[in-house]
């Protein structure tokens, strides 16, 4: 057909519209090929928990102890030198001498009692209360429940021990002025009647030293 106004034909029209191609979809991962993670075992859990409880024990008991070397040393560990001797005592050794002591002054026993008792308990068991010794022996004077000293739970009694060294030291002929190891051996009837002697220095210092002031405040 021409048109009457220009004498051309007319563009002739598209029938069809150009489309965009449609999008590609991405393709489908596929699935790994690694399992999935599992949550660890109840076993596992309570392990770690195991782990972790005795790392805050160790932690707590090292605060503790921390703690605890900044106070006093306790009384049963104190250490503490007997005045003019050099030897050293720990606060068991100090308190069993003081009970020792106690024990004759409630008497009324003069103080060379006292001397000749801790002498003598110092040679048989370094003022400790010993639960074993020479055959039948306890305690602290060494003292043998088969000999009639007292049952095995009485001779461990400090108290009963130096009762019972004191109801027989004063038995002994002389034993106020008499040399100390024959004295002490009178008592004891020891196989080896003259080492108390090597206490008696040590014995007199130590019956002084339980009655200062100094001296208790410093070991109880």
């Amino acid at each position: 057909m021409t048109s009457a106004r220009t004498g051309t034909r007319p563009a002739a029209r598209r029938t069809t519209s150009a489309r965009r191609p449609p999008a590609r979809k991405p393709p489908a991962r596929r699935p790994s090929a690694r399992p999935p993670a599992r949550r660890p075992g109840l076993r596992r859990r309570l392990a770690s928990w195991g782990w972790l409880t005795a790392v805050l024990a160790v932690v707590v008991l090292v605060a503790v102890t921390a703690d605890a070397e900044e106070r006093e040393v306790p009384l049963a560990t104190a250490e503490c030198t007997v005045p003019e001797t050099g030897v050293e005592l720990s606060g068991e050794q100090v308190a069993n001498a003081r009970t020792i002591a106690q024990v004759g002054y409630d008497r009324g026993l003069p103080e060379r009692a006292v001397v000749v008792a801790l002498a003598t308990a110092m040679q048989e068991s370094t003022l400790r209360n010993l639960p074993y010794g020479d055959r039948d022996s306890l305690g602290l004077f060494q003292q043998r429940p088969s000999q009639g000293w007292g049952t095995p739970e009485q001779v461990q009694d400090p108290v009963y021990a130096a009762g019972q060294f004191y109801d027989r030291l004063v038995r002994v002929p002389g034993w106020e002025s008499g040399e100390l190891t024959v004295v002490a051996d009178s008592v004891q009837r020891s196989a080896f009647p003259r080492a108390y002697q090597r206490w008696d220095g040590f014995a007199h210092s130590l019956t002084a030293a339980l009655r200062s002031d100094d001296f208790t405040r410093a070991c109880g």
